[in-house]
């Protein structure tokens, strides 16, 4: 009787936040787990904590002859991937008195261009994966239009639009897709927030809830349920009416910050 080998995962953004959260979760379950960020200290210190299942491929994701590395040697060391979960992102906010393009440009590089790198390395090594299952973060900020998030939205809504195109690409080979949309969730990348984060989560409660759904495949993962019931509604409302929304979120001055 041959027993199931266990399932291999490539799991980017995994040194802090729901990453790390997410790591600890699928290792509890017996996984093989490819970590990478740019920090490697935490990655090798899960590699420590679960001999045998770790596999730590760090670096810089915007990178795109970096990401084509990492494909290879995972490739090399494992043939072949189960699960690839693209969770490294970025956040800054946008101050439109004082427009800067070079914010929009360093976010969308690491929160859309980075995951287009990774998915290119990923393909061919979930091609010879078991149930294949391509799993992107994207967020919930892209269901209506936020003060201050231009650069952040429009990157998580491009991330949005490439899986759930490559949902349909995809599906003749039986690879599936799931597009993951957080609400607030406390992390280093949250924690200087200078605003109300109304039903926030913890990472750990966050990466609880995305590990017992991943199993189901479903199309999105959303949660908090009461805080995407609240923003939901707002979404199908009239341009105008969003309009008058966003207005009244409207704070200065932004915070600034990024993590990966």
């Amino acid at each position: 009787m041959s027993l199931t080998p266990p399932r291999r995962y490539w799991l980017t953004g995994a040194s802090s936040g729901i990453g790390a959260a997410l790591a600890v979760e699928l290792l509890n379950s017996g996984a093989h787990v490819a970590l990478s960020s740019r920090t490697k200290g935490p990655l090798e210190a899960l590699a420590h904590r679960y001999p045998g299942q770790v596999l730590v491929v760090p670096g810089d994701l915007t990178n795109s002859q970096t990401v084509r590395e990492i494909g290879e040697h995972i490739g090399v060391v494992w043939g072949s991937l189960d699960t690839v979960i693209l969770n490294a992102g970025t956040c800054e906010y946008v101050d439109a008195r004082q427009f800067d393009a070079s914010i929009v440009e360093h976010v969308v590089r690491t929160n859309l261009l980075a995951s287009s790198y990774c998915i290119e390395a990923a393909l061919p090594l979930l091609r010879k994966g078991h149930t294949p299952h391509l799993v992107g973060v994207a967020s919930a900020v892209t269901y209506l239009p936020m003060p201050r998030a231009e650069a952040y939205g429009a990157s998580k809504a491009g991330l949005r639009y490439l899986f759930e195109s490559l949902r349909i690409s995809l599906s003749p080979e039986n690879i599936d897709v799931t597009v993951i949309s957080p609400g607030f969730v406390d992390t280093p990348l949250t924690e200087r927030n200078d605003f109300p984060m109304p039903l926030s989560w913890s990472a750990d409660k966050a990466a609880r809830h995305i590990f017992a759904k991943l199993d189901k495949r479903p199309l999105e993962i959303a949660f908090p349920a009461m805080f995407i019931a609240t923003l939901w509604p707002l979404s199908k409302l009239p341009n105008r009416a969003q309009l008058i929304i966003g207005k009244r979120m409207l704070r200065s001055p932004p915070p600034h910050k990024d993590d990966l």
